[in-house]
């Protein structure tokens, strides 16, 4: 009988809300050596397809005879993806899948059932070790526990509070404690502070949120401070509700009193037309339809605003009555507007809160701005400007909160309970430890293959062994990254000796992010550093992250290279430093940099505007005549072509603009019907020592090398995720994360036999089907790279 059949057959399926309760199910059943064959997400949870361990010998002795017997066949399709562990550890979303054999023939099902179990089993140290870690903590330092309870009484969420306590010196009292926490939410709470200039400002603002939330009211309190500001003619009022009953009338009557126009309008037209008639108005305040932040109707409402002529800031109410998940529910239904972000929010009925830190914690994550504070019906006095350290002080006060919800220290271990349950996780994990490593060498086939594909790894120059150093300190809580980013200078400073000659060329680029939890946008602003040799990125010493919501052009986050310029100049790499660029510079920056001996190399649109050298008259980089130099034979998008530079020494037609710049042309044309199949510029102020050939060299090796940048995201996805706002490790995993970039990059372009081989392993790894003459991408390597690292700790072990 073939073996695949006798696996179905005596298999059992288990399915729970959790995967931990399902593993719970199927040992209960099974026995706690039950095997684990897969486990994927389901409708009611989690799927679990599990084994009695007399079974699995049953299958793992007959699996020869049956594999023998068998007839070639395509390799198995992969296990769908199990339920993702904790983010913060580094390997905590992988599935190991065999490397198949060299026959054709299907890999024995027992060790599939090898890997399910090994995945399974990781999941479960994971849960554990966290467990222990932070028991631990609690064991060493008791106040910690204390001040942890305190947080979550007050409404803070656990992940926002263990973040703070993590930088808590030890042996501090209660009060030292208390202090410490206060002055770190003080720090990090967003607030509006300038009322002058806020009000002197002027524009549009909406008011928004969910029912009941008190937009009517804040409007008109908010519309009182306007008038007695700068007067009630230079103010309007809009709604937008017509379907509560009374919503316009209840404006109207505020608008009576403070002798202030109310409109009403009831869709995007209506809006432009009236906006169009207030234009002369100083400030307009919308009183907006309250929704329910899980109605579709509202996507429509933040449309309505962004698509509107005159632009309408969004304030976003959050009820400070709310539960905390409530609140984070509608920060992100109401937050994002294609490119009209909220500008901030207004708490509101904080006089109604029983537990106020659940707002502090929302907007500290979403780093959403906090402008007003209402407390009470009174218009306007019940209306107070957000000070950073009354909000904070009054989450603690003690009658803020009911002692019912809040836990106590009968609610909680004492000190004794928690080191035995520490004891016995550190006990459970030990055991999964020794199992994990049992099962392991029952793999010898694998194992052998996975250690000669990291011994080729190791002896190539890809910087492997320090990118899995890096990998294993992503999920050392003990290791900042400060340490990772020392580790990478002197990893930088090693590659550059040795592999480049004069020059070190550092590519800047730009890559958005997003946080897999929160949903905030970011830019990460990035350096590579590439040999002036063979143009291979040698390291990434430094990222650096800025919110994704910049719009100045004079924000150093939307010019390319300033930030890594500026940071680049304070290092001593021992080679000259050319800054390439993918867009020109302003010309403000290429006269700082001259003065600061900056060299750097520039593409160049060949609509550029530049003065002919040769007429002295206004032309376009592409108006230019070049004369250009010998042919000689390139690769041109997997075909044979011929290349030649030319360069020219021109002038920016731009005021201000430095003179006497290098303009690299480089040509390529088809060797038999010399049709021009590709041409393109730069502009340098690196001096005659390089030749043209060496900058238009340096100039493709950098365009080729600009998709690393976006292999950046993959390697956050497989090391843990950007996490969000308020995670002390999250500039840890980004720098361990471009590091390794640069290791499965020189991989991705490697060459020779070892290469093919290892990619290959790596591909099978990730369980993708490898396509004979059809290369990997970026992103299954890094994958594969992941689950490498992964297999080699078992291994180690």
């Amino acid at each position: 009988m073939n073996t695949q059949t006798d696996v179905r057959t005596s298999a059992r399926k288990f399915v729970a809300p959790t995967s931990r309760e399902a593993l719970r199910l199927a040992r209960e059943a099974l026995g706690a050596e039950a095997m684990v064959l897969t486990n994927r997400v389901v409708a009611e949870g989690v799927e679990i397809v599990a084994m009695a361990p007399d079974e699995v010998e049953e299958v793992r002795a007959s699996a020869p005879a049956a594999q023998a017997a068998a007839q070639p066949m395509p390799a198995p399709a992969p296990a769908a993806a199990p339920v993702a562990a904790p983010a913060a550890a580094p390997a905590s979303a992988f599935m190991l899948t065999p490397a198949p054999a060299p026959a054709p023939a299907a890999a024995p099902v027992a060790v599939e059932s090898v890997l399910g179990e090994l995945h399974s089993m990781r999941c479960m140290i994971e849960e554990q070790l966290a467990g222990v870690v932070w028991n631990d903590k609690q064991r060493r330092d008791p106040m910690r526990g204390r001040l942890l309870r305190t947080l979550l009484g007050a409404g803070f969420s656990a992940r926002l509070s263990k973040a703070m306590l993590e930088h808590l010196p030890t042996g501090q009292s209660y009060a030292q404690g208390m202090a410490f926490v206060r002055s770190e939410l003080i720090r990090t709470l967003p607030v509006h502070e300038d009322e002058d200039a806020l009000l002197a400002q002027g524009g549009v603002y909406a008011l928004m949120g969910p029912t009941g939330v008190g937009k009517t009211t804040t409007t008109a309190k908010l519309a009182a401070r306007c008038v007695m500001r700068f007067g009630a003619e230079k103010l309007a009022l809009v709604t937008t509700d017509s379907y509560r009953i009374g919503a316009y009338e209840q404006l109207r009557i505020y608008g009576q009193i403070l002798n202030v126009p109310v409109y009403a309008v009831k869709d995007a037209a209506d809006l432009h037309l009236v906006l169009q008639d207030l234009r002369d108005k100083h400030m307009v305040l919308i009183d907006t339809v309250g929704m329910s932040q899980r109605d579709r109707a509202v996507s429509d409402q933040i449309a309505m605003f962004c698509n509107s002529q005159r632009p309408v800031k969004r304030l976003l109410l959050l009820n400070a009555a709310s539960h905390g998940d409530t609140l984070n529910e509608v920060v992100h239904a109401y937050r994002h507007g294609g490119g009209n972000e909220l500008a901030g929010c207004i708490f509101t009925k904080v006089d109604e809160a029983t537990h106020p830190g659940a707002l502090i914690d929302t907007v500290i994550r979403h780093r959403l701005p906090v402008h007003y504070v209402s407390s009470g019906q009174k218009v306007p006095e019940n209306l107070m400007r957000a000070d950073r350290a009354q909000l904070v002080d009054s989450v603690f006060q003690a009658n803020s909160r009911s002692a019912l919800f809040v836990p106590g220290e009968s609610d909680m271990q004492d000190g004794s309970a928690a080191n035995a349950d520490a004891s016995a996780a550190q006990a459970e994990a030990e055991r999964q430890r020794l199992r994990y490593r049992q099962l392991i060498r029952a793999m010898a086939h694998d194992a052998q293959e996975v250690a000669a594909a990291a011994a080729a790894l190791a002896n190539a120059p890809l910087g492997f062994e320090q990118s899995r150093a890096l990998w294993r300190q992503a999920a050392d809580e003990n290791v900042g990254h400060k340490a990772v980013l020392e580790a990478l200078m002197t990893h930088a400073t090693s590659e550059i000796a040795t592999g480049c000659d004069t020059h070190l060329l550092a590519l800047s680029s730009q890559v958005g992010l997003k946080s897999d939890e929160g949903g905030d946008a970011y830019q990460c602003h990035g350096s590579l550093l590439l040999s002036d040799r063979t143009g291979m990125p040698l390291s990434a010493p430094n990222q650096w992250l800025s919110t994704g919501t910049a719009r100045n052009p004079a924000d150093p986050a939307r010019r390319p290279g300033v930030r890594q310029v500026q940071w680049l100049r304070q290092q001593d790499f021992g080679k000259t430093v050319v800054h390439v660029l993918s867009r020109l510079p302003a010309a403000e920056l290429m006269l700082q940099w001259k003065v600061q001996r900056q060299q750097w190399l520039a593409r160049a649109p060949g609509s550029t505007a530049v003065i002919d050298p040769r007429t002295g008259e206004y032309a376009t980089l592409t108006g230019l005549d070049f004369s250009f130099g010998e042919e000689h034979l390139v690769t041109f998008k997997g075909r044979p072509a011929l290349q030649a530079e030319a360069q020219a020494h021109i002038t920016l037609r731009t005021d201000g603009g430095p003179p006497g710049l290098r303009c690299v042309v480089t040509r390529i044309t088809d060797p038999r019907s010399r049709k021009v199949l590709a041409q393109t510029y730069a502009l340098s102020n690196v001096g005659q020592e390089v030749s043209v050939q060496q900058l238009a060299q340096w100039q493709a090796w950098a365009a080729e090398a600009e998709p690393c940048f976006r292999l950046l995201r993959q390697g956050l996805s497989v090391i843990g995720g950007l996490g969000e706002a308020g995670d002390p490790h999250m500039m840890k995993r980004l720098l361990i994360a471009g590091q390794v970039t640069t290791t499965v990059w020189r991989l991705l372009q490697a060459e020779g036999d070892w290469a093919g081989r290892t990619r290959a392993l790596l591909g099978q790894l990730t369980g993708r089907p490898v396509r004979p003459g059809r290369p990997l991408s970026g992103n299954v390597l890094y994958a594969g790279m992941g689950k490498l690292f992964f297999l080699l700790e078992a291994l180690d072990t």
